[in-house]
Parts: C-alpha cells; sequence; structure tokens
C-alpha cells in the first residue's frame, strides 16, 4: 500500500487510542457500584450486542477458518479486557499500561523487518519505561502478573485481527468476535454483576461500549488492514503518552523530566513506525495472506 495508506492507518490507530483513554476515564465512575470485571462485562456484552444489531453477519461470509479466527479473537478480547482490568486495580494505570504495552512491542519485534525492526520498538520501549517508571510505586506480583498476561492477550488480538480483516470483508468478523467476548465475560463476571444493575448503569455501560470497545475495535480492525503488524504494534506504545497527556489537561497531573523524554521517544518511534509501516500489496486480485508482514 501507499505512503497515504499508511498515514491513514496510524490516524484510525491513534483515533482508537484516544476513544480507549476517554472510554477508560469514562468508566472509572461505574467501578464504585458493579466493580472491574462488572465494567468489563457491560461493555463487552453491549458492544457484542450492538455489533449483532448493525453489522447483521451471514454466515455465508465466513469460511471455516475465518470464523475460528473470529472466535479466538473474542476469546483473547475477553482475556485482555478482564486481565487489565484487574490489573488496574492493584497497580498504579500507568506501570499496568507500560506492562501491557509489552504485548505490542513484542509483536512489532517479531514481524518487522529492515532497519527500524529493532530500532522504533526499542524507542518505544524505553520511552514506556521512562513515561510509568514502575520502579517507583511497591510491586504487586498479582497486578503485575495480570499486566502481563494481558500484554500476551494483546499481543494475539493484534495478529488475530489483521487475520480477521484480511479473511472477512469490512467490520464483519467484528459482528463474530464481539458477542464471543462478551460471552466469555458473561460466565466469569454476569452471575456476580446482574443483581447489581440498574436502568442508569445500563444505559451508561451503553454509551460506554460506544466508546470502548465498539469504536475503538473498529477503528483498529480498519487500521490493521493499512499497516503491517509491526507497525500497529510500536503505534500501540503511544497509549501511555496519551494517558498522560489526558492527566495533564484534565486531572492537573504534571509529569516530571523524564516522563516528558519518554513521551518524546514514544511519539518519534511511533511516526517513525507510522512511516515504513505500509502493508505491500500483491498483484492485482491477489490478496495478501494473512499475517504475512513484511
Amino acid at each position: 500500500m501507499t505512503t497515504a495508506a499508511a498515514r491513514n492507518g496510524a490516524l484510525m490507530t491513534v483515533a482508537s487510542m484516544m476513544s480507549v483513554q476517554l472510554g477508560a476515564a469514562l468508566a472509572v465512575k461505574l467501578m464504585d457500584g458493579i466493580g472491574p470485571a462488572g465494567v468489563a462485562w457491560l461493555r463487552l456484552a453491549w458492544a457484542g450486542v450492538l455489533m449483532l444489531l448493525f453489522v447483521r453477519p451471514r454466515p455465508a461470509s465466513f469460511t471455516r477458518s475465518a470464523f475460528l479466527s473470529c472466535v479466538l479473537l473474542g476469546i483473547t478480547t475477553a482475556g485482555f479486557t478482564l486481565l487489565f482490568m484487574v490489573a488496574v486495580s492493584r497497580i498504579p494505570l500507568g506501570t499496568a499500561s507500560a506492562l501491557e504495552c509489552l504485548g505490542p512491542l513484542a509483536v512489532a519485534v517479531a514481524k518487522g523487518r529492515g532497519r527500524g525492526r529493532l530500532l522504533f520498538p526499542a524507542m518505544a520501549g524505553t520511552g514506556v519505561v521512562l513515561l510509568t517508571q514502575p520502579w517507583a510505586a511497591a510491586v504487586d506480583l498479582i497486578g503485575v502478573s495480570a499486566a502481563l498476561a494481558s500484554a500476551v492477550c494483546l499481543g494475539a488480538y493484534i495478529l488475530l485481527t489483521q487475520r480477521v480483516g484480511d479473511a472477512v470483508t469490512g467490520i464483519t468478523g467484528l459482528a463474530v468476535s464481539m458477542p464471543v467476548a462478551g460471552l466469555v465475560v458473561t460466565m466469569v463476571a454476569g452471575p456476580s454483576v446482574i443483581g447489581h444493575l440498574t436502568p442508569h448503569l445500563l444505559l451508561a455501560g451503553l454509551g460506554l461500549a460506544i466508546l470502548l470497545p465498539a469504536i475503538p475495535f473498529t477503528l483498529e480492525m480498519l487500521a490493521l488492514q493499512r499497516l503491517t503488524a509491526a507497525a500497529f504494534g510500536t503505534l500501540m506504545s503511544l497509549e501511555p503518552a496519551f494517558a498522560m497527556m489526558l492527566g495533564l489537561l484534565i486531572l492537573h497531573q504534571v509529569p516530571g523530566l523524564p516522563a516528558v523524554a519518554g513521551i518524546a521517544l514514544v511519539v518519534l518511534a511511533g511516526v517513525g513506525a507510522a512511516r515504513r509501516g505500509a502493508r505491500p500489496v500483491a498483484g492485482a486480485g491477489h490478496r495478501e495472506p494473512a499475517l504475512v508482514v513484511e
């Protein structure tokens, strides 16, 4: 694809991250009533319903392999959503975000090629460490383990999202993966939450599901049809920087010099990844195989 396609993919990724941050900020207000797992369940359950209503997938649109990929995508989506909620309930949000970013960075290193394969992920990884300064807080092994497990699920999510996007037209795959994610989280958190639901919580959950995950997951699938998995994984490391900038603007949390340096590094890494991140196009009438990333 062209540089313009890569730029559009990068813009979609950035818009997705901004939607995630806004949704996460609003989700905090619901946690007191139904807890982190309850918020995750409400988000994914509503998102699954919305996708089924508006996309209306047809069975004929899927091969057996594509449908299985959609189901696996739903399971990994439920996994990193629940695990990240567990992490942020025990360790600082910035530390959890930095640890979760290791998943996308691992994808960037594994799938990248050329001189930027290690350079941009290394820049982003260094920036994330400076940005969050995980050594400044006491270590909670359960929280750290949950964040690392979430990173594994997020790395798998990136690869599976690209595979589904290559195999199924548009965002049809999300109309299968999101209901699956909702069902998985329902089995884990639903029974303990349903009794605490009120009309207010249900409406708030609907609005939250639009911001997170309906909009960002749609944007990410479209972005991964334009970007390599390596470029997308590096761009995802911008998320802790967005969190810190929103903290400054909304919560008046002033970052120190190491954090500012970290922001600069991840922004530079993100720009570099976007410039080099267009997916190649095969000859006319032929689609690149899923997960073949240049």
